[in-house]
């Protein structure tokens, strides 16, 4: 088997409306993410009850959810920036750890 080389980053699961988008990837962007995958109309049960992940008129009405890995010191400041925002709108960001190749692909 290769001897392969894990890294220990975070993985960031961002949940929010498509309307936000823009504003939950400028965090991302000026925070130093070096990339992330965005999946459009999740579908899933909260507080706010069960949203179904069709789209109803455009890609601003359905919840997204992006994906990120990041060093561990980049998480406080990303949440930082979500604080206000999850203040006054539905939403959740899932922190889990992971491990990773290619280190150089996530700021590592």
């Amino acid at each position: 088997m290769p001897d392969f080389n894990f890294t220990a980053l975070k993985k960031l699961e961002i949940i929010l409306d498509g309307e936000h988008q823009e504003f939950a990837t400028d965090i991302l962007d000026r925070a130093g993410v070096k990339g992330y995958t965005i999946i459009t109309n999740v579908s899933g049960k909260g507080s706010h009850g069960f949203h179904e992940g069709h789209l109803m008129f455009n890609e601003d009405d359905v919840l997204i959810m992006i994906i990120a890995a990041v060093p561990e010191k980049l998480v406080n400041p990303i949440l930082e920036g979500f604080e206000p925002f999850y203040n006054e709108h539905s939403g959740v960001v899932f922190i889990s750890d992971i491990q990773v190749t290619r280190a150089i692909k996530f700021g590592g």
